[in-house]
């Protein structure tokens, strides 16, 4: 399985930046975004940053991730959904019929 990872720049040449994700840091190529600046969170894939994140989906891309970790390990995940408890699931707006 692969995921997309939430990683932010730490250093950039414009073609490539080395990006961190909770200690681990990798060259990703930044060729599908407009030049991001430092400090920025993107998306990572395979190597390839793919779209640029706020702080607040980025911390929701990783608790997701923490959770996944926590249902494989046999553990309770609700806390890492917490935006997702008490609510009826939301389709994106490009796959809503209205």
């Amino acid at each position: 399985m692969c995921l997309g990872l939430p990683m932010k720049i730490v250093e950039t040449d414009g073609m490539s930046a080395l990006c961190e994700f909770r200690g681990e840091q990798r060259r990703v190529s930044m060729l599908l975004l407009s030049n991001p600046p430092v400090g920025a969170h993107v998306l990572v894939y395979i190597d390839s940053a793919i779209r640029l994140l706020d702080e607040e989906e980025a911390r929701l891309i990783g608790a997701a991730i923490d959770g996944l970790g926590a249902a494989l390990d046999g553990e309770d995940c609700d806390r890492f959904f917490a935006d997702l408890i008490d609510r009826e699931p939301q389709l994106p707006a490009h796959l809503r019929s209205e």
